[in-house]
């Protein structure tokens, strides 16, 4: 089969050779990524040796990498330069891929194997990332339904499916919006602000769609960012924020309120088949604020009031404690070999430093600790100790106390970005901004139903 997703790219980096790939090569190397994966699952399952980390977790850990090649590629396609023909594919073949994963999630010859090794991952002798894989692998089976009654496991694949479909028409309705809109410039008197960059790029995009001698601005993150950041003209900034956050909300084929509805009480009905109050609960069980309680009482003094084109961080805290003895054995088998733990120092970052690009330069956070024990001393840098033991931040502290260690600390919520422009765009269509973030916050945070958002 002469299709470049089903045979090594034989490029710099493996980078995929787009130049390559036909529309028509997408559909048959999914079916087969689909066919090939089954069968590294069905090796899985019959192999007749004891399950150990080895050959169950690993090896369910590299199946379907054809799969993922094709699909990869497919999906990014699709929410930056898609076209009829690739959505025309993409939904034929979403219901074929959520039953793949569903017969997967739900197999449970695997689960009892991810399970048994599961079960005594006390006794084995892992590193701390494959002790974080083998969580994440057993989590993933619990959370797709494994453990649910075969008719609740009906239940699950109906919604799951529905969920997938309904998915991706709200991924393509708001594409298709966000490349239909233009905000034409006419004067460069408009243009009032913006850096020499913006204007060229503004000038190229007008060229491309026709418009000579104008200047254009589209919806497209390139184009919006900086005019928002830089532009004079704020009638204009107001424009653009208008345009882009009531996307999907006129009354056109593009007009994803319905779909909403039916995602956010699909959703909820999914969290309460698998035990939980509502979706807030099922989703935040494996996110830095780990429970509603932490996200709702900061969000409900945030909805009193907005502030004029400013928006929120939410800074929720976390808490993780485990015995000294596992603390030290984890270093060890991470390389730092120092005994008995006699005394911890931690240095800082500076306002403007950073470990990595999402730190956003705040002060506080950790850049390294030193560790010093009986038989040594370790120097550890925060973004390692957090890869180490899967904390939110490296804004934290530590304190050791007796034969227990504590890390606490603060990780980074989302941004409501409820502005005075954004209350008036959702009352357009909402008749209050605030009510229409407080509908879909209940909503999830709640369990109820709801019946209209607008």
């Amino acid at each position: 089969m002469n299709n470049p997703f089903l045979q090594p790219y034989h490029t710099l980096h493996d980078t995929t050779p787009f130049q390559q790939i036909r529309i028509e090569d997408y559909e048959p190397a999914v079916r087969e990524g689909m066919r090939l994966e089954d069968e590294e699952i069905q090796q899985i399952t019959g192999n007749p040796e004891e399950p150990t980390f080895q050959n169950t977790i690993l090896a369910l850990e590299h199946a379907g990498k054809a799969l993922d090649r094709v699909t990869t590629v497919l999906f990014n396609l699709l929410s930056a330069e898609t076209c009829d023909a690739l959505e025309e594919i993409a939904e034929k073949l979403t219901p074929a891929l959520s039953e793949h994963a569903n017969n997967i999630s739900l197999n449970e010859q695997l689960f009892a194997r991810v399970k048994a090794v599961y079960d005594k991952r006390e006794s084995l002798q892992l590193t701390p990332e494959e002790r974080r894989l083998l969580e994440k692998s057993y989590d993933g089976f619990v959370r797709n339904g494994a453990n649910l009654s075969e008719e609740d496991k009906a239940t699950f694949r109906k919604l799951s499916m529905e969920l997938s479909s309904l998915t991706l028409k709200f991924s393509q309705n708001h594409l298709k919006e966000t490349n239909g809109y233009e905000l034409v410039l006419h004067t460069e008197d408009e243009l009032a602000g913006l850096p020499e960059s913006a204007i060229e790029a503004a000038a190229h995009t007008a060229h491309e769609k026709g418009k000579e001698g104008c200047w254009v601005i589209t919806l497209q993150a390139p184009s919006y960012v900086p005019f928002m950041k830089y532009s004079d003209k704020r009638e204009l900034r107001k424009t653009l924020y208008m345009a882009y956050n009531t996307q999907c909300c006129h009354d056109n084929e593009f007009n994803n309120l319905k779909i909403v509805e039916q995602l956010v009480n699909l959703r909820m009905e999914l969290a309460q088949l698998l035990g939980f109050k509502n979706y807030a609960e099922y989703v935040l069980k494996k996110r830095m604020a780990e429970n509603s309680e932490n996200v709702w009482g900061s969000v409900i003094p945030y909805l009193r009031g907005v502030k004029e084109e400013s928006s929120t961080y939410l800074m929720t805290p976390w808490k993780k404690t485990m015995t000294m003895a596992s603390f030290t054995k984890s270093l060890e088998n991470a390389g730092y070999k120092i005994g008995d733990l006699k005394s911890i120092k931690l240095s800082h970052l500076k306002k403007g430093e950073a470990n990595h690009s999402s730190d956003r330069g705040i002060s506080g956070r950790v850049k390294s600790v030193v560790f010093v024990g009986k038989k040594g001393r370790a120097t550890v840098s925060g973004e390692r100790l957090q890869r180490l033991y899967g904390l939110d931040s490296t804004l934290f502290d530590i304190s050791a106390k007796g034969k227990e260690l504590t890390i606490t600390g603060y990780g980074y919520g989302h941004g409501l970005g409820l502005s005075q422009w954004g209350a008036e765009a959702m009352a357009e269509k909402h008749g209050d901004g605030k009510n229409y973030y407080k509908t879909i916050l209940s909503h999830y945070f709640t369990g109820t139903k709801i019946e209209k958002i607008y």
